[in-house]
């Protein structure tokens, strides 16, 4: 058995089809007309947009529109001004455009793939398949067709791009296993979207893999079997069937709220990192979103996002959700997320360095073009302000002077926004836990983000293999310190939610319902199976459950009793 990352839910058994999907080679060389040369380069821009844009537009009719504007974002990329005057500025040093290409795409990977948030270092594969397809027009080398590939194949590759997964055709691809890739990466959301079981970074899976090889693939557990005995080719369709009932059971939920055993009624949101990834939170079900990280708009410019970008990306995802909340995160830079165009200079200890809330209230220019688009926009939707890694009530009460600042400009220019916008603090650090009853008592609602939290508290570099193993939002600390969160935001009667992974885990879902979360974001694939897991809890099951994990002294000793009373 090989062990990976599920990436798609469901179980598949087939026949490998080993995808090789390499960069072409070519010859570098010195030009001597660089003008004819960036000809070339844009000819072959025009050609990559129009191929890539038929691309999305049948994708847009198989897996709907949120996905097809994944490969819409690859023309967004290319057409990025900062990349195309690096490309350009190459070819007029003398490069053809081949080398330019490859040089500056090069860059771009190595800046995002040195990023240790998921979401932004899943950017390189993106990166990745611009450069190999323009490289493929530019040296004439045709592209791999998936959609010819047999049925009943499993694809197997190094790394699935975007590009690759659009010429999928469901009814015959029944697994990927890929050597890269994690669930948010974009080859993951796709294969999701089109209900293929998906096992992503299996080490070394290609050089062990030949076509023809039949591969049992659990996109559930996040392994697969090379070659399978006829004893677990049947125990995998045995979890097929299993896995296909219970997610038929789940549409049960679907339009009904999120409620308790015993029909105390809790909020499920959806987390998204676009105003276009709303629209998957509606497809799921979501009755709001809990997290929008807006730092992915600072990300895809080489310049500050003016205020009217942002104010139409706040409002578009307002006007998507329909009235919902929206709970709005400003500006989360520096620790994992680099910006160049910040400036931010290099630091020994980044994620403790000058990031997220610190930043910005050095930085009050630039803030305030956030937080004005931000109110603006609350007038299209229910729009709330949530400040990421507050350690202190100072820095609370800053932001909200601030508001109370820009509601008096917007006042004076007779421009609407949401009167009573709330601005709310999402806790993940142990200081901003330890005075939480102090925080409640200045900010509108809590949200716990569970994966710094957890990285905070129990000192440790997600990014260091060495200490993986102490990050677990099971240790008795974490626990502790969530447990504490929730009380303080309840005594104070403000809302309580969470936007990190753990609002999701199926393990750790009663002890939340317990210690009284009011609110649960999680990815807009979670969102009906969280939905079950809650309603197979009553509280005074949960309390029971509670009462005796929070007396055990290990997180080993948390895990076992959570998994011996999973529902």
């Amino acid at each position: 058995m090989l062990n990976g990352i599920g990436g798609s839910a469901g179980y598949g058994i087939g026949t490998a089809v080993l995808i090789s999907e390499g960069k072409p080679e070519y010859t570098p060389c010195e030009v001597s007309d660089a003008e004819a040369e960036i000809k070339r380069f844009e000819d072959a821009v025009t050609l990559f947009t129009e191929r890539t844009q038929a691309m999305a537009d049948a994708m847009r009719e198989t897996v709907g529109e949120h996905n097809a504007e994944i490969l819409e974002g690859h023309i967004v990329m290319l057409s990025d001004p900062f990349m195309q005057d690096e490309i350009k500025g190459m070819i007029r040093s003398g490069s053809c455009a081949e080398t330019a290409v490859d040089h500056v795409c090069d860059m771009f990977i190595s800046m995002f793939s040195q990023v240790e948030d998921e979401l932004t270092r899943q950017r390189t594969t993106d990166i990745g398949d611009i450069r190999v397809r323009l490289l493929k027009i530019l040296t004439g080398t045709p592209e791999v067709n998936i959609s010819e590939v047999p049925p009943n194949t499993v694809l197997v590759a190094k790394d699935l791009t975007p590009s690759m997964t659009a010429g999928i055709v469901k009814e015959n691809v029944v697994g990927i296993v890929t050597e890269l890739g994690g669930k948010t990466s974009h080859s993951a959301i796709l294969a999701r979207a089109l209900e293929i079981p998906a096992v992503l970074s299996v080490e070394n899976v290609t050089s062990m893999v030949t076509d023809g090889m039949t591969i049992a693939v659990d996109g559930c557990g996040g392994s697969c079997i090379l070659n399978p005995s006829e004893a677990e080719t049947e125990e995998y369709r045995k979890h097929r069937e299993a896995y296909l009932k219970e997610k038929e059971g789940l549409e049960v939920f679907r339009g009904k709220p999120a409620v308790t055993a015993d029909g105390k009624q809790v909020r499920l949101y959806g987390n998204i990192g676009s105003p276009e990834d709303a629209e998957a939170v509606k497809a799921g079900d979501g009755e709001g979103v809990g997290l929008f990280r807006t730092e992915f708009l600072f990300m895809e410019t080489d310049q500050l996002p003016s205020e009217e970008e942002q104010f139409e990306a706040y409002k578009k995802a307002a006007e998507i959700m329909e009235g919902k909340e929206v709970i709005i995160r400003t500006l989360d830079v520096g620790g994992d997320k680099d910006i160049p165009y910040l400036g931010l200079s290099r630091e020994d200890n980044p994620f403790l360095g000058f990031r997220a809330v610190r930043y910005c209230l050095a930085n009050e220019a630039s803030y305030r073009v956030q937080l004005r688009a931000l109110l603006r926009a609350s007038a299209y939707g229910d729009i709330k302000i949530m400040v990421p890694l507050v350690t202190s009530v100072e820095e609370i009460r800053r932001v909200k002077e601030l508001v109370a600042d820009i509601k008096k400009e917007l006042d004076a220019e007779g421009i609407a926004y949401n009167q009573d916008i709330q601005v709310g603090v999402m806790i993940e650090t142990p200081a901003a836990s330890l005075i939480a009853d102090l925080l409640a008592k200045e900010a509108d609602f809590f949200s716990i983000g569970t994966n710094d939290l957890t990285q905070y508290t129990m000192a440790v570099d997600r990014g260091n293999a060495k200490v993986a193993y102490l990050y677990s939002a099971y240790h008795p600390a974490v626990l502790r310190s969530i447990r504490n969160i929730i009380e303080a935001a309840n005594r104070e009667g403000i809302m309580v939610g969470m936007c990190g992974e753990a609002a999701a885990d199926t393990l750790l879902i009663p002890l939340l319902i317990s210690f009284g979360l009011g609110e649960y974001s999680v990815s807009a694939t979670s969102i009906l199976a969280t939905k079950s897991t809650i309603a197979k809890w009553s509280k005074e099951e949960a309390d029971r459950l509670a009462s005796q994990v929070m007396e055990l002294s290990t997180e080993a000793e948390v895990a076992a009793v959570l998994k011996a009373n999973k529902r």
